[in-house]
């Protein structure tokens, strides 16, 4: 029994590697131990461990969103394997390739009161691209073991790359060496591959062009863009983009100040599209979507799996693929731009960055916008920058000014505070390069956790945390004008006394505290340069905070009135 469940797990590693996996989080635990020492055994993965299940999920995450390549993560049975739920619907909104292994009690200790045994199978619901429960491993069953773990990188990483889980059981005695393993495909190959769907068909696209030629359009490139489709219909058609941070679009001449832009109601009338192209997701701007879904505009939306990430409805068109996708639709569309159009697009933008610029640098305080701004500024060519939902990714959307060689990440997939240290974390393990993150208070505590350990793992990470004791998004709710402030701080701000600088010293992680404007530049570049892990706190008033963000938009209505 040890050896086939040692031979059992060794193969699903040995599958896993031949399918491009490079990554293994493992959280500790007894049930799981045949999985832990058949990973760790494998010298083509690195093996992370994280004490915190939800930690290493996240973590997990994070490695497949830096790299397309789903990572391994494995637990224990029980409420460990529960505690990677919240992941799981990250990475399957995301859809981020992410391979689930959560070890489970065997047939005989179900529904008879066992410890740390409780229904596993279909755990994660419809969240998940694919499940598997495999029972105990038996000799018998050898000739599918590869097909097991080859098949579960290949729904991972498919047509609609998202989280898979495999449910496996394993008996006492856990510890064994492994016997002889079925022999895999001669090349080294794993035993199932996947292959991206087909690109639409040039009917497809023919018609799409026919029905746009002629039009002023725009371009709004979230998440998920493929930058040099996006490039190549911007050159041939001559139409802005307005490029979300998160799209890897946000360069030099492109439109990265829309939400302040379009706030200005004269601005947001007079350059009304007839065509929108959406690649990608939606970026977060409230602002945005609202133009978007006002200005009666010929809606095409272009997602590399054909999602209809379509909130409002308004979609014509819908061409799931990448950048070929984009590159035919541009050949077809080539001498149809309007120069006037993409000029007067380009001089607001240029006149709305130097307003950004005029306010910020006349404020001596710390503020959110100028700590965003400053820290995209300051990572380095060739590294990464994580931000977390609420403000964090708002502020970098708003303020962030378009610039060329950063990877910028999110778990914008549910949108939620859960795990982003963890996921910054798992970024900076797998690019191996200078990382920062921009979090907030409370998304920070929301995952101490994982902070455990990470003085010792091998990381350039600088992690920016933005301190205005609460929650700052709900200061400019309707909420914080409709209820008593006693109220609202109770229910919605969530005011802590946490000292932060003393929490991550707690961890063994230095941290450096910024308190005036003309130090912010200086502290952000000497950290996200700091070899290993570092903590910048901000310390700011959510009060001030509102309105720094009106005079910001005010400040860009004047200049492009």
């Amino acid at each position: 029994m040890t050896a086939a469940q040692a031979a059992f797990a060794a193969t699903l590693v040995d599958e896993w590697a031949r399918a491009g996996v490079r990554h293994a989080v493992v959280a500790p635990g007894s049930r799981s131990t045949p999985l832990a020492v058949a990973l760790d055994a494998d010298d083509r993965l690195a093996v992370h461990v994280f004490l915190d299940e939800r930690s290493a999920a996240f973590c997990a995450v994070g490695i497949g969103r830096a790299t397309g390549v789903p990572a391994v993560v494995a637990t224990t049975s029980g409420t460990a394997a529960a505690e990677c739920h919240a992941a799981v619907l990250e990475a399957s909104h995301g859809r981020v390739p992410l391979v689930v292994c959560t070890a489970d009690r065997p047939p005989e200790l179900q529904g008879v009161g066992a410890p740390q045994t409780v229904d596993q199978v279909g755990l994660y619901g419809a969240a998940v691209r694919w499940a598997a429960d495999p029972g105990v491993p038996d000799e018998a069953a050898a000739g599918t073991w590869r097909s097991l773990g080859a098949r579960a990188v290949a729904e991972a990483t498919g047509a609609r790359p998202g989280p898979v889980h495999l449910n496996l059981a394993f008996r006492d005695p856990l510890v064994g060496e492994p016997g002889e393993l079925p022999p895999g495909r001669d090349d080294g190959a794993p035993w199932h591959r996947a292959w991206p769907p087909a690109a639409p068909s040039a009917r497809s696209t023919e018609a799409v062009a026919a029905a746009i030629r002629s039009a002023r359009g725009v371009i709004v490139a979230g998440a998920g863009s493929p930058p040099a489709g996006v490039g190549r219909l911007a050159e041939a058609t001559g139409w802005p983009v307005l490029a979300d941070p998160l799209s890897g679009c946000r360069v030099p001449g492109s439109v990265a100040a829309f939400d302040a832009l379009l706030r200005v109601g004269a601005f947001a009338e007079s350059q009304r599209p007839d065509v929108v192209v959406r690649v990608g997701a939606s970026p977060a701007s409230k602002v945005l979507t609202e133009w978007l879904a006002s200005c009666g505009a010929h809606l095409v939306l272009v997602e590399r799996t054909g999602a209809f990430l379509d909130p409002d409805r308004l979609a014509a068109d819908v061409l799931p693929g990448g950048p070929a996708v984009l590159a035919d639709l541009a050949r077809r569309l080539e001498g149809v731009a309007d120069q006037s159009w993409g000029a007067s697009w380009r001089s607001a933008e240029e006149a709305a960055q130097a307003a950004i610029d005029r306010v910020l640098a006349g404020r001596e305080e710390v503020t959110e916008p100028a700590v965003a701004r400053s820290l995209l500024a300051a990572v380095p060519e060739g590294g990464s920058l994580v931000v977390s939902s609420s403000m964090p990714v708002r502020d970098l959307e708003w303020y962030g000014r378009p610039r060329n060689g950063v990877r910028v990440v999110a778990n914008r997939g549910a949108n939620g505070i859960d795990g982003v240290v963890s996921t910054a974390v798992g970024v900076a393990l797998a690019t191996g390069g200078p990382t920062a993150l921009l979090i907030g208070d409370l998304a920070l505590l929301h995952d101490a956790n994982g902070l455990l350990g990470l003085a010792d793992r091998q990381v350039d990470l600088a992690i920016v945390v933005v301190d205005n004791r609460g929650g700052g998004i709900f200061s400019f709710l309707p909420q914080a004008k409709a209820l008593p402030s006693e109220r609202f701080e109770r229910l919605f701000a969530t005011p802590h006394d946490i000292d932060l600088s003393s929490l991550v010293a707690v961890h063994g992680l230095a941290a450096l505290r910024v308190h005036d404007a003309e130090g912010l530049g200086p502290a952000l570049t000497a950290a996200v340069l700091t070899p290993g892990p570092i903590v910048v706190v901000a310390p700011t008033d959510r009060a001030a905070n509102v309105a720094v963000h009106d005079q910001l938009h005010a400040a860009v209505g004047a200049a492009i009135a």
